[in-house]
């Protein structure tokens, strides 16, 4: 089987020769300049260069349209000091963020507030049929991919999704607000979205073979959805069906979602809406793919493997493979971390989980 083949197979739970071997999730900034310094070679340049080298399956390539703000927002620094940098990213927002690790942002302010700011950022970024939405060389490079079995992908983080998009334009507590006091916008700005990616991945369509359809979302944290699921039915809902029904009626057989945290409680209408494989299924927040798997045996996944073992040396590495084994002989799921690689993990570790994980699949 070629890599598209396979990883169709195990998500779909069909017949398959072996689990695919990906390696999804690379190395955080200051993991990698740990190995560079513990003796990852220099031709390493980045981590392409690392999967590679262990001879991992080609994960699904994301074709280069553009389903977020057009024209692009250019990235510009406000301010600046010894520690920290106030900035405006690509979707407008203004972030402060730390120069010298790996945090989270902290959110000054979002582009969105009331309708008017919503016509605005509307009106100038988010027209579905922006001449430059369909730019650039993806028509070459998907037919190279298609000549060369790996499987394609419309959507992913940062620009596509319903919840996380949305997020980005309102912010977390005042989009979440809003679904109450106003509901009327936050359809609007979720069907707007919507409707958005389905005019851009109408024209890929025509001319590329698209195997998924890929949700960025971000929708849950350790102990659970950060919207319920009464409101996920009733604003997500509508649209990911309006999806489903697009993939549906183009053959694209997977709709994938990437939320961190625990999705638990909104995995069934999730499922209802289409997605049949999601990730990372983090193991600090619950994620126990063991359980999954039996309480969603239709459910494709990804992830699920610790990434706190591999901080722990080969034993606990081992130990961790065997604990997701059974889940990938049951099938539909492919092994790999829960989420990135933390600069508490040495690059002999990494090589050790490396191996281990390709003898575990059956890679040769």
């Amino acid at each position: 089987m070629n890599d598209r083949e396979r990883f169709l197979a195990c998500i779909l739970g069909q017949p398959l020769d072996r689990a695919p071997y990906w390696l999804f999730w690379g190395p955080w900034g200051r993991a990698w300049q740990r190995w560079q310094s513990e003796g990852m070679p220099e031709t390493f340049h980045d981590f392409g260069a690392v999967r590679a080298a262990f001879g991992a399956d080609a994960v699904p390539h994301t074709l280069p349209v553009n389903t977020g703000p057009c024209p692009r927002i250019p990235p510009t620094i406000l301010e600046e000091d010894e520690d920290y940098f106030v900035h405006i990213d690509s979707w407008g927002i203004k972030r402060r963020d730390y120069k010298h690790g790996e945090s989270m942002s902290q959110f000054l302010e979002f582009p969105v507030k009331n309708r008017e700011d919503w016509e605005f950022f509307k009106s100038t970024y988010l027209d579905p049929h922006h001449p430059d939405r369909l730019a650039g060389n993806w028509r070459e490079q998907g037919k190279a991919w298609m000549e060369a079995g790996v499987p394609i992908r419309l959507g992913g983080y940062p620009d596509a999704g319903i919840f996380g998009p949305y997020r980005w334009l309102m912010g977390d507590e005042e989009g979440l607000i809003a679904l109450v006091t106003m509901p009327d916008l936050a359809h609007e700005i979720m069907d707007h979205l919507a409707t958005l990616y389905l005019a851009v991945f109408e024209q890929v369509v025509k001319e590329v073979r698209v195997d998924e359809i890929h949700l960025w979302e971000d929708m849950c944290y350790r102990n659970g959805p950060l919207i319920s699921p009464k409101h996920w039915e009733a604003f997500l809902g509508p649209n990911y069906r309006r999806i489903k029904a697009f993939a549906d009626a183009h053959g694209i057989p997977v709709i994938s979602v990437d939320t961190d945290g625990n999705p638990d409680l909104i995995t069934p209408p999730m499922m209802r809406g289409g997605v049949n494989f999601l990730f990372p299924m983090e193991v600090a927040a619950g994620c126990d793919v063991s359980t999954w798997r039996r309480k969603y045996p239709e459910l494709g996944m990804l992830g699920g493997i610790d990434k706190r073992a591999l901080a722990k040396g080969p034993e606990a590495i081992e130990a961790e493979l065997a604990r997701v084994r059974p889940v990938m002989v049951a099938g539909r799921y492919i092994p790999a971390l829960d989420h990135l690689i933390p600069d508490d993990v040495s690059w002999d570790n990494y090589c050790y989980y490396a191996e281990a994980l390709r003898k575990m699949v059956g890679k040769t």
